[in-house]
């Protein structure tokens, strides 16, 4: 029998690089590349590289402002990172520490044992419960306390579907 590596049907996300003129309404050739995308289903972000590069040289008060006089609300490097999440139907969750906030990326659709088991196997293996909020609520009441003080932090088990921007804090049996 022969081992066949067939190639599957891919998710595609068309990227078009123009000039500054172009960033609002794209071009002819963006246009062409809409209707293909529209036609098979796919992806379309539109960006420019030379504003892109210059975005990456300014700090936050000059780049809001630069953005700003371009019209834009957001670099394309953000809108292009959005546009591959939903692509790949991917979603991000968070853990909050006194330290740090990281960030970890699953599926849509993962439960939370399996959310846990992205950060380490035995966190899914030995999977009690987790603790959530949304980054929302942290940004807004400051702590875990003003959480709690705020009815906001709940306790979900395992058949909870992750939400994207939850927070979790997770409590298992090694």
């Amino acid at each position: 029998m022969l081992d066949a590596q067939l190639i599957t049907s891919k998710p595609v996300l068309y990227v078009c690089n123009v000039d500054e003129g172009g960033l609002e309404d794209g071009n002819d050739f963006v246009a062409q590349v809409r209707s293909h995308a529209e036609a098979e289903g796919s992806g379309l972000v539109v960006i420019c590289g030379k504003v892109e590069s210059e975005i990456a040289e300014l700090d936050t008060e000059d780049r809001d402002a630069f953005l700003e006089d371009l019209g834009l609300d957001e670099p394309g490097l953000h809108r292009l990172a959005r546009a591959t999440y939903e692509l790949l139907d991917l979603q991000t969750y968070f853990t909050c520490g006194p330290k740090e906030i990281r960030a970890w990326t699953i599926h849509k659709g993962f439960r939370a044992p399996q959310a846990a088991g992205v950060i380490h196997t035995d966190f899914e293996r030995g999977f009690i419960r987790a603790e959530v909020y949304g980054i929302a609520d942290i940004l807004e009441y400051k702590s875990e306390a003003g959480l709690k003080a705020a009815g906001k932090l709940r306790v979900e088990g395992k058949e909870y579907v992750v939400r994207d921007g939850d927070v979790m804090h997770f409590r298992f049996n090694v």
